[in-house]
C-alpha cells in the first residue's frame, strides 16, 4: 500500500505531540496524514479518546493506517473492535503499562487493563528496553497478546523528543516498510 492509498491517522499520547515530536514531523511530511483530536491532552478521559478515534476512523474515505505513540497506542488497541473493518494496520510505538499502579499521572490507569486479544488488523509494536513507562518484558507481552510484530528499539527511552527521537528517520523507514506490506 502507498501513502496515497490510505489515510494515516496520527494518535498522540498524553500531552499530545509537541512541534519537535516525530509524530508532528511525520504529520507534516506525509500528505495523507492527519492528527486525531483526541480530547483533553492534559487530563485524558479514556472513553472520550476511544470515541473520538472511532469517529475519526469513521470519516475516512480510504483504508486507515493508525500511528500511535504511548497512551495513543493503547487507545488504538481498545478501539480496534469498533472500526468496522476500516483499519488496514496499526503502528504502535512505546505503549505504556496501563496496569502499573505506579504510572503517573494516575488517571492513565483508566486506559487499562491492556487488551488481551489479537487485533483484527496487522500491527507492529516498537518498544524500548529503557522506557520509563513500561518494562520491556511487559511490552513484549502486550505485543504478543495483540498478535503484533514486535520490534526491539534498544535503549531508546520513551521514543519521543525528550529521548532524542525528534525526526526519528529509522522509525519512518520501518513505517514505510510496514505500509508497503499492507493490502489496500
Amino acid at each position: 500500500m502507498k501513502t496515497t492509498d490510505t489515510e494515516i491517522l496520527i494518535v498522540p499520547g498524553y500531552k499530545g505531540s509537541g512541534p519537535d515530536h516525530w509524530q508532528t514531523r511525520w504529520e507534516k511530511k506525509l500528505s495523507a496524514a492527519r492528527r486525531v483530536a483526541m480530547g483533553d491532552w492534559h487530563k485524558p478521559v479514556f472513553e472520550d479518546w476511544r470515541d473520538n478515534l472511532v469517529a475519526a476512523i469513521g470519516t475516512a474515505s480510504k483504508p486507515v493506517v493508525l500511528v500511535g505513540h504511548s497512551i495513543g497506542a493503547q487507545v488504538i488497541t481498545h478501539a480496534a473492535d469498533h472500526c468496522d473493518g476500516r483499519v488496514a494496520g496499526a503502528f504502535l510505538v512505546a505503549p505504556p503499562d496501563v496496569e502499573n499502579p505506579m504510572i503517573r499521572p494516575r488517571h492513565l490507569l483508566t486506559f487499562g487493563p491492556y487488551r488481551r486479544a489479537p487485533l483484527p488488523f496487522p500491527s507492529v509494536t516498537i518498544a524500548s528496553r529503557t522506557d520509563p513507562f513500561c518494562a520491556f518484558d511487559k511490552s513484549e507481552e502486550m505485543a504478543a497478546s495483540w498478535g503484533s510484530l514486535f520490534m526491539d528499539a534498544g535503549d531508546s527511552g520513551h521514543l519521543n523528543h525528550e529521548s532524542g527521537h525528534g525526526p526519528w528517520p529509522e522509525g519512518l523507514m520501518v513505517f514505510a516498510r510496514f505500509l508497503s506490506r499492507l493490502e489496500a
